[in-house]
């Protein structure tokens, strides 16, 4: 992680990292939706900007979520896909989405869950 946690405590460690509205969005569509690459991300229905996605990509893969794999060198492109660390976040958002489920009654399953 680029900054110092603001207190030892696991969730508001846990938070300072993964905590902003962008972060687990990110995790999402690769984990659940397949995303690899930058243009997948930004065709997600939240419409996160390309300098705040860059930058939550970069994070996570200070941060040892996210690996950068090169899959094209003329012109130069990456994908991206989860470390072992970034796919144990799997029951967080299950938790997350069926806490949603059950309390927002906007909410609803997509297929890939």
């Amino acid at each position: 992680m680029d900054q110092p946690c603001r207190s030892a405590c696991p969730i508001a460690c846990t938070l300072d990292l993964v905590g902003d509205r962008w972060t687990l969005i990110v995790v999402r569509d690769m984990m659940f939706f397949g995303k690899e690459r930058f243009e997948e991300f930004l065709a997600s229905p939240e419409e996160i900007s390309t300098n705040i996605l860059t930058s939550r990509l970069r994070q996570l893969e200070a941060a040892g979520l996210v690996e950068r794999k090169l899959y094209s060198t003329r012109p130069r492109r990456t994908s991206y896909h989860l470390t072992e660390t970034g796919k144990s976040l799997r029951p967080v958002l299950k938790t997350i989405a069926v806490w949603g489920l059950r309390h927002l009654e906007q909410t609803r399953t997509p297929e890939q869950f």
